[in-house]
Parts: C-alpha cells; structure tokens; sequence
C-alpha cells in the first residue's frame, strides 16, 4: 500500500471515529483530547476491520501488513479548556537520538530493520481558521530534519478533515513523510 493511501485511509478512520462522539476521560467529546496510546489502538482496530493486519507496538507505534512501520505524534497547540497548551511543538523538534520527538523517532526509524517501508505521521489539530496555524511548525520540522539531522524525508502528504466536533480541535491535519531508503 502506497504511503499516500495509508494517510488518506487514516484520516478517513480518525473522522469517522470523530463523528461518534468519542470521549476520553472527562474531556468534551471527539478525537482531540485523545492520547497518542488510545488513537492508535483505535486506528489499528479500524484498519483491523478494513482486513489491514495492524499492530501497535513500542517500535514502531504501527505495523501495517509486517511491511510498513510508522512512527505517530501528536501535536495540538491548544488544550480541552481552549488555552494555549505549553511545549506542544517539542513533539516534533526535539533534534537528538533517543528522544521522543518525531525527529528522534526518524532517527531510531532510520535504524529499523524488517520493514519494506518506514514512514511518520503526524496528528494535528488547529481551530478553523486556525489561531496557530501548524505549517510553520511542519516547514520547521523538516528543515531540521533535513539540513540539520540529514533525515531523508519523502514529500510531504497531507490529508485535512474539517468540522470535528469538539470546539478546540476543529480541524484534523493528517500529515506523514515516508523515509527515503
């Protein structure tokens, strides 16, 4: 499966399983205030369904198909109670091995063996319009990655789900890169 389709078939599954009100502990409804462990059980119990082995695991968070491995993050510049959150961009900056940053996830993805592809992923939501928009923070990300940590990253792939129902998190931003081998 081509990694575009991967990201689309995501986003697909995340808004869906935003439309059923979904609530995560005593946070308002949707996906939003969900946690990086809790969405990708949810993903691969879709994918799952949809007859696409997927598995969660330590390293990598997914496995699809025992071919693809992807690492997730999630980044949301505000909280449930509509104030900004603090430190959310670290989740992708953080540029040293062994961290759990995306970039350090790129970096412990680079040395992974068994696995036709390699990609990350990214879950982001942003207000509509956005009060902080996040493709500074992408464009940010990728130049680190790129220039700094020499990661080679494919293209950019984005999917964008609009009217999700909790009122922080507005808009769905499924954004994945595959490492080039």
């Amino acid at each position: 499966m081509l990694y575009t389709e991967v990201v689309e078939i995501i986003a697909d599954q995340l808004k869906q399983f935003d439309s059923e009100r979904p609530v995560h502990k005593a946070f308002g409804p949707g996906i939003g205030p969900f946690g990086e462990p809790q969405i990708l059980r949810e993903i691969a119990a879709r994918l799952s369904r949809q007859g696409i082995r997927a598995q969660t695991k330590r390293t990598p968070d997914l496995a699809l198909q025992h071919e693809q491995a992807i690492e997730f993050k999630i980044v949301r510049p505000f909280g449930d109670n509509g104030r900004e959150a603090e430190n959310w961009s670290v989740n992708l900056l953080h540029p040293y091995a062994g961290n759990v940053s995306l970039i350090g996830d790129a970096i412990k993805l680079s040395g992974l063996s068994g696995y036709r592809s390699k990609g990350l992923f990214v879950i982001g939501y942003e207000h509509d319009p956005p009060k902080i928009p996040l493709d500074p923070l992408f464009s940010l990300f990728e130049l680190i990655a790129k220039t700094v940590m020499g990661i080679s990253l494919g293209k950019r792939v984005e999917e964008r789900r609009d009217q999700l129902v909790h009122p922080e998190h507005q808009v769905l931003r499924c954004v994945g890169w595959e490492l080039e081998q």
